[in-house]
């Protein structure tokens, strides 16, 4: 390496400079052993620069580097930076992160249920509580200079993503905003948007990763490439799109699919089939694919050196079940001086549980899963639990973790080796493939930086595999970001309070989701101005010297028009008249059947009169026994004369046919005809209806117009023709440019008038009644609120206030979970069904506006909220409810937040000490003991 003695004068000026241009960057370069990449580099520049930027990196890039930077930055110049992230889980390990290198009283934490050191110069905090602090004018914002947004990809996520928009919107504009996303493919364009709302910001975007990634998929005991070696760009982690896939995956999914087609064909032979029993010959040489255990699968792994390794299962069950599986074939794979380690990290980090909860947690099989190097980790854990999995495996200590896609949102836990089980899961409703973005969301995982020369992800064979479709998911770069953002009940309040409404519209109309919407209406009024220019040129071209043509085109349309209405309406009254006819007939009557392949005489043998419309079965003079249709009566039919029917009369039996074809005949025979000319029937006069008057008025004025004597009418027709089809074409157009311009401002408006119906807004002015509303901001605000106003929760205990509040933020996880759940009775259950009458009220308010905001409240939750609040053992609560240790403290951890949120909006009545008291009660045990773990 050259010293500065080695460089010349111009190069040690030009060092100089550079020190000169970017001393914090330079200063935070040497906190780390290795130097940063360029994009890394490139962006903590831009940074000291004053902008803002983008950085869109693959899993594990080291893309929160430049978020560190802007915290480096901030205190190095005397302003504050917060670090924000969409789950407490990231939240509490960049806390930690930050607290190690820059000591407790320079870092604070704010995640809705922890406060520690809030007026810190760093604090990290959730996006929820950064939006909160803007809408509230917090003191806390005063100096702030950097945001840093990790994860900001999370702004398309459907129930929470608006949060992200609202902040990069609201933030004041001398705050720098540092946004750190997975890859996209649509970078450049939210980059724009965030030049646009944001002033100066620099989109970075790297595509490469700092460890090269391989796919592959196991094939019984062996590990085969995805695709022709030739094809992989293993450093950027992808492959070209339409990579050939490896030849022999494709020979072992011919075999797959023969030996699966041999083994149908055996289970249910037929004559002349191959397999069956006249037939013994196999199809090809198909052989099963053998499909190892998960045990088997982590003993390759091992094996090949691949571990440490998350194998995703898409099943919290499957996950445990893993352990489980491993626990029984007896797996070790850690040294004893690892057990020790593990061991010791494992009861110190959990020394604060009570151990009379230890059995319901499963703390012991957990412990003994660690020290054999295999854990899971889903959102069914203990947060405690899943914070020792997160740190154990960081430190290379737990070797395999059995995970859900839960895993991939943003924790940083990097391995060698990411395996997936199964390319399918349960997304709520149904089960689904995983998509694109998915898959290289949870193998970006593989290959850790600093340790391993390449990463590996691992595809698991299954029956039915299809290779070119695998290698479809992972050559897919096509997976843009897309706003989920929709204005809310609380936002409109806390907006209007701030700013007023027309204001408020304004800001609204920043919102990426209509910068997305206008993108697309670009292209739409692109085409429609081409289409008004089009129109312009054939109105000439229809120019006539005698007169107004377009006027006499006009004239013709509307005679065309109410033609084709009279002819409808025709239609329609003889169809009405055709139904009353066959409803009429009876069995043995002889009709004239008017149209069709049987037209003629018949006989009925069943009107067969249905819900779906009748449909007669009849004989015919043919001796056909056929079931007619609508289609087959035009106009009406009415009985000539009637026939008797034998009663026994089978349409089955020729000779019973030929009998009754004969009578048919016989009786027919000499009859007029009922429709001599298929026309309207003789001797009636047609009556002259409203719409032919009108036709022949119109007729008459088309005669009378100028251009009726034009030699060239039907030339200047022609042309006046293609501008009706084109104006038709052109107001469709128009139609999707209005419908997408100022969608979000519209959705808005209706928002504000439920919020105006109900008395919360008046103009620009947020009524008392409006002001419970600003302090909540639960999915159910709207309905919290009511609740409040009306009183419904101020006599309940804190016990059945806590049970109440339970049915706003529950939500079962599949809806077969929340057949008939236990509510506690009494008050507490009448209160519930007033709730649920409330909430009836405003979803009929919310469809008169078109809005569905409010789900109906689930009372899933009730009783377990009840019980804890009365303070019954862990134990009893979730073997009562059947909830996993981890969701009851996930639900309870937001019902706290709710409680809070109740509390403060409650203002000076008592229900504000109940809902005080609800916190405390509720903050206990398992529930207070993970704090910092969540």
């Amino acid at each position: 390496m050259s010293t500065a003695d080695d460089l010349s004068p111009a190069e040690r000026y030009a060092d100089y400079r550079r020190g000169r241009q970017h001393p914090v960057h330079r200063d935070f370069e040497s906190l780390y052993s290795f130097p940063l990449d360029d994009f890394q580099a490139r962006a903590c520049k831009e940074i000291e620069e004053g902008r803002g930027v983008l950085v869109a990196a693959p899993t594990g890039s080291g893309k929160t580097i430049v978020g560190e930077f802007a915290v480096h930055l901030a205190l190095a110049t005397g302003r504050k930076a917060f670090y924000t992230t969409p789950i407490k889980a990231l939240s509490n390990q960049k806390y930690h992160d930050l607290l190690a290198r820059y000591g407790p009283e320079n870092v604070g934490l704010l995640t809705g249920d922890n406060v520690v050191n809030g007026e810190a110069p760093i604090v990290v905090m959730t996006t929820e509580v950064l939006r909160n602090m803007l809408y509230a004018g917090s003191r806390t914002l005063l100096g702030l200079g950097f945001v840093v947004m990790d994860e900001v990809h999370y702004l398309a996520d459907r129930a929470r993503g608006a949060v992200w928009e609202e902040v990069i919107i609201h933030l004041p504009e001398s705050v720098a905003l540092i946004s750190l996303s997975a890859t996209v493919s649509n970078a450049e364009e939210f980059g724009e948007w965030l030049e646009t709302v944001r002033g100066d910001t620099t989109t970075i975007v790297e595509e490469r990763r700092p460890v090269p990634l391989y796919q592959h998929v196991m094939v019984g005991r062996r590990l085969l490439d995805l695709f022709a070696s030739s094809d992989v760009d293993a450093a950027a982690g992808f492959v070209k799109e339409g990579a050939p896939v490896n030849g022999e995956l494709l020979k072992v999914a011919r075999d797959d699919w023969a030996s699966s087609r041999l083994m149908r064909d055996r289970r249910s032979p037929r004559k002349g089939r191959p397999g069956s029993s006249k037939n013994p010959r196999a199809v090809g040489n198909g052989r099963r694919v053998w499909i190892p255990t998960r045990v088997e699968v982590i003993d390759r792994l091992e094996r090949q050196g691949l571990l440490p390794a998350i194998v995703f299962i898409f099943s919290r069950v499957g996950c445990d079940a893993a352990v489980t599986q491993c626990l029984a074939a007896n797996v070790r794979l850690t040294t004893p001086e690892e057990r020790d380690e593990i061991y010791a990290y494992v009861e110190a980090s959990c020394r604060h549980l009570p151990d009379e909860d230890l059995h319901v947690l499963g703390y012991h099989d957990f412990l003994d899963g660690l020290t054999r190097g295999v854990a899971a980790h889903h959102a069914g854990m203990l947060p405690t639990f899943k914070q020792v999995v997160e740190e154990l495996f960081v430190r290379g200590l737990c070797k395999v973790v059995f995970a859900t896609e839960t895993l991939a949102l943003g924790i940083n836990m990097p391995a060698r080796t990411v395996v997936i089980e199964k390319l399918t899961k349960w997304n709520g409703e149904t089960h689904a493939d995983i998509t694109p973005g998915e898959y290289t969301q949870l193998t970006g995982r593989a290959g850790r930086r600093g340790l391993d020369v390449e990463g590996h992800g691992v595809v698991l064979w299954q029956p039915g595999t299809d290779p070119r479709q695998l290698a479809g998911l992972a050559s897919t770069r096509t997976y843009p970001l897309r706003s989920s953002f929709r204005p809310s009940y609380n936002m409109a309040v806390n907006l209007v309070h701030q700013f007023g409404r027309e204001r408020s519209r304004e800001l609204l109309e920043q919102s990426f989701a209509q910068f997305q919407a206008d993108k697309a209406v670009v292209g739409l009024a692109r085409q429609l101005h081409k289409s008004e220019e089009a129109l312009e040129g054939y109105r000439e071209s229809a120019s006539c010297h005698l007169g107004d043509f377009m006027e006499y085109a006009g004239l013709r349309r509307r005679i065309s028009e109410a033609e084709k209405a009279a002819s409808r309406a025709r239609r329609h009254d003889r169809r009405d008249e055709v139904l009353a006819s066959l409803g009429r007939l009876r069995p043995g009557d002889v009709i004239e059947v008017p149209a069709g392949k049987f037209a003629g005489y018949a006989v009925v043998i069943d009107p067969g009169l249905s819900a779906e419309g009748p449909r007669p079965y009849v004989v015919t003079a043919e001796r056909q026994a056929r079931r007619l249709a609508l289609m087959d009566f035009p106009t009406p039919v009415e009985a000539v004369t009637r026939l008797r029917v034998p009663k026994n009369f089978n349409g089955r039996n020729p000779q019973m046919r030929r009998d009754l074809a004969s009578a048919l005949r016989d009786r027919t025979h000499g009859l007029a005809p009922v429709y001599p000319g298929r026309g309207e029937r003789a001797g009636k006069a047609p009556v002259e209806s409203g719409t032919e008057r009108e036709i022949k008025r119109l007729r008459d004025e088309l005669k009378a117009h100028p251009c009726h004597g034009c030699p060239d009418r039907e030339d200047h027709a022609r042309w006046a023709e293609r501008w009706f089809k084109l104006d038709r074409d052109a107001r469709t157009l128009r139609r999707r440019v209005e419908q997408r311009t100022n969608t979000v401002a519209r959705q808005f408006d209706r928002v504000c008038e439920v919020l105006t119906a109900l008395d919360y807004l008046e103009g620009d002015t947020v009524t008392d009644r409006g002001r419970h509303l600003r302090q909540i901001y639960s999915d159910m605000d709207l309905l919290a609120s009511e609740c409040l106003r009306h009183g419904l929760w101020d006599d309940l205990s804190p016990s059945g206030l806590a049970a109440a509040l339970s049915a706003l933020v529950f939500e079962a996880r599949r809806p077969d979970d929340a057949t008939s759940p236990r509510v506690p009775g009494g008050a507490v259950r009448e209160v519930i069904g007033e709730m649920v009458r409330l909430w009836g009220e405003l979803d009929a308010l919310e469809r008169e506006h078109r809005l569905d905001f409010l789900r109906p409240p689930d009372m899933g939750f009730a009783w377990a909220a009840y019980r804890w609040a009365e303070g019954d053992d862990l134990d009893d609560v979730l073997t009562e409810t059947d909830l996993a240790a981890g969701d009851f403290v996930r639900w309870m951890k937001q019902l706290l937040d709710l409680a809070g949120q109740v509390a403060d909006a409650a203002g000076d009545l008592p229900l504000r000490r109940t809902a005080r008291e609800v916190v405390t009660r509720l903050r206990r045990g398992v529930v207070a003991y993970s704090g910092l773990s969540d």
